[in-house]
This record gives C-alpha cells, structure tokens and sequence, in this order.
C-alpha cells in the first residue's frame, strides 16, 4: 500500500468510527485532474428511519449556495443585462430603506457593502433565531427575506469594510430575477446546475418527498449521566449504550430556516456535484475569461493571521463567493466556500497544485452543523503536509 492509500484508509478507518460516534453524518470527496481519490459515505441520511448516507445523496449545502448566486450573477454581466458597478437600486426596487445608493453588485458579491445582515453571524447572531416568532414557511421566494434587514442601520460605509453578509446575495438574486424574468432557482437550474453536469442538485422543499435527500437534525445534549434511561427517548443513546456522550434525542431542523433555497443558502447538491461545479468555473465553462478570472481573484481583504509560518494562510480574502487563503509570499493557498446551518454544514475546497502537479479539490456534505469540519481539518492536513 502506497503512502497516500494508507493515508486515505486511517482517515476512513477514522470517519468511521466518528460515524459510529453520531458524530459524522455525510459524504467526504477528495477529487484530482477529474478522477476520484477518495469517496466515503458515512451515518445516516434520516434519523427518524436510519436511512444510511449514500455518495448520491443530497445535501443541503447552506451558504456554499452563494457560489452559485455569484455564476449567476456573473453570467449576466457578462450579458450585458446587469452591471457590477451599478447601483443595486437600478435592478431592485429599494425607495425607502436604508440601503444606500452606492451599493452595487461588487460590493454585494464581496461582502464590502456594509449593509446591515438580517442575523449578523461575524457578531454572533442566531439565524435560527430569526424564526422564532415568524413562521419559516412564510419565507418562500426571494423578495419574502426584505423586510428583515431593508430597514436596519448600515454596519459601516460602501466600500470602508469587507464583513460577511447573507443578505448581499437575497439583493443580488433579486437583481438576477429583474434581469431575466426568470425566478432564482429557476435560472441556476438551468444556467448553473445543467451547464456544470450537476444533474443531482436542485433547490427542495422540506414539506415534500423527495428521494435520496438527507434530512437535517442536531443532537439534543445533556449531561448523560444526570439523565435516567426511562426518560431518554427511544432509540437516542442511553449512557454506555451507543452515541457521543450526553446525546439524549435529535431534532429536526424543519422549523430553523426557510423550507426551500434562496440566493444565500439552501440549495442540494451531492459531494460529486460541487467538485463538478468548481472544476467546471475554473475550466471556463460557466463563464467567460475575464470573469472566471474575477470569480478566482481576491477581491477584498478579510483579515490577516498572525504568526503564519511558510505555506500557512496568512490572510483571508474574500472573492465574488469564493474565500482565498493566501501565503505570506502572495501565493494562493486555497479556494474554497462553506456553510453552516442547523442541520447543515458543507465545504467545497481546491488546493492548486504545487510545482506545477496537478490541484486537489475536496468536497465534504453533512446532515449536521457540526460534522464537515473534523473531516476538512483532517484533509487540509494530509493535502498540504501540515
């Protein structure tokens, strides 16, 4: 066995037993010039029916979505129907709010708008929050999410700042709906999904059945040895039975956030589909050069890493979706975009090849908001010899 095989068969022999644990329920891809490295699929896909995960199924892959918000956007530009340095107020109709006039499509794209998030998550917030006391389902198309940040106070001027910001993408989406008639998820089915060969993702609903999608659910803790096994739920784990200690049920991320996909999350996809989807943006064949150069060029400042050693991050930027890590000497370490929800939690990463070798990308999809990060951290670590 190679060293690399060997690699790959502890960090399988590792999610496995993570998987054993509850905590890993997913799909881990490591993909190299097309042809597959590593494929693992692990857990359940249902809690409720302990359907087992398959390397077909979808999930939910929360704000990896605004990688397909950006092609989008970006696609239209290129059409000539929208402009990124155009007020977003030219494509959306915002007459009194306080979305200032000099916000465009690039300031959006790369999160320097300053505009206030509905639940500002770099400050702590909660989305989940959010639909405490308004029903989710009411949230459907891509217009519904305005009233809940139109009218918040700006978080620092146009084009002074780079913070992360979901809400850019809702404006950017409704931009793309002006410029082409066509509803958001509509126009990436068609547009993104097809042209990329992702003939497994598609935008669906939580209230309907649909086959071979994973369900979302999150671990309801406690301290294990406080709670009597006649008042733990049937089939949860019990204290020395199987389960991660302290797991006393599960619950169901169907009222957490909105039933079906938006410009800034939500959208299904497989492992497969997103290493297809950005393999296929930096072959040119979403966009046209110049704006695939865009999509995979820096274009606002993050934040900066103390103390990084050679071949370390150094700093993080932003891109039109995308989040570049780049090295003390200027060279780009990764690309990639993740996301986090209740119940969801994905990465879709490319490491460019050194010395002219082939790049690796690595995609990893879970069911839970907690389980893609012990697996990326384990695959950065055996990429990059960290």
């Amino acid at each position: 066995m190679t060293p690399a095989a060997e690699a790959f068969a502890a960090l399988d022999d590792h999610l496995r037993q993570a998987a054993a644990r509850d905590e890993l329920s997913g799909v881990v891809l490591v993909s190299q010039d097309g042809g597959t490295l590593f494929e693992g699929a692990y857990g359940v896909a249902s809690r409720r029916w302990g359907v087992p995960v398959k390397a077909s199924t979808r999930f939910d892959v929360a704000s990896v979505t605004k990688l397909f918000t950006s092609v989008a956007v970006l696609q239209q530009v290129a059409a000539g129907t929208l402009d990124l340095d155009a007020s977003i107020h030219d494509h959306v109709d915002l007459d009194g709010t306080r979305i200032p006039r000099e916000v465009t499509l690039r300031h959006l794209l790369s999160h320097t708008s300053g505009i206030a998030d509905d639940a500002d998550e770099e400050a702590g917030e909660s989305y989940e929050a959010l639909w405490v006391e308004k029903p989710s389902y009411a949230v459907t198309q891509t217009a519904d999410f305005l009233p809940q940040f139109v009218h918040k106070t700006p978080t620092f001027p146009v084009g002074e700042g780079c913070r992360y910001c979901n809400v850019g993408y809702v404006l950017a989406g409704l931009a793309l709906e002006h410029a082409t008639g066509l509803t958001y998820r509509d126009y990436v089915r068609e547009h993104v999904f097809a042209r990329a060969g992702m003939t497994s993702s598609g935008f669906f609903d939580m209230r309907e059945a649909v086959p071979d999608v994973a369900e979302g659910w999150e671990p309801v803790r406690a301290d294990a040895s406080a709670v009597p096994a006649e008042a733990t739920p049937d089939g949860a784990a019990r204290p020395g039975e199987r389960g991660a200690p302290g797991i006393v049920g599960w619950r169901q991320n169907i009222y957490s956030y909105p039933p079906i996909g938006s410009p800034d999350g939500g959208a299904h996809t497989t492992a497969a589909d997103l290493v297809r989807f950005l393999d296929a943006v930096r072959a040119g064949e979403l966009l046209p050069p110049d704006l695939t150069s865009a999509f995979l060029t820096p274009q606002a400042l993050h934040h900066e890493i103390e103390g990084a050693g050679p071949g370390e991050a150094a700093a993080v930027h932003f891109a039109f979706g995308l989040e570049i890590e780049v090295t003390a000497d200027g060279s780009v370490r990764s690309l990639s975009k993740d996301g986090i929800n209740t119940g969801s939690s994905a990465i879709v990463r490319h490491y460019p090849g050194r010395d002219g070798g082939p790049g690796t990308t690595v995609a990893v999809v879970c069911n839970s908001e907690d389980g893609a990060w012990d697996p990326i951290k384990r695959l950065d670590a055996l990429i990059t010899g960290a």
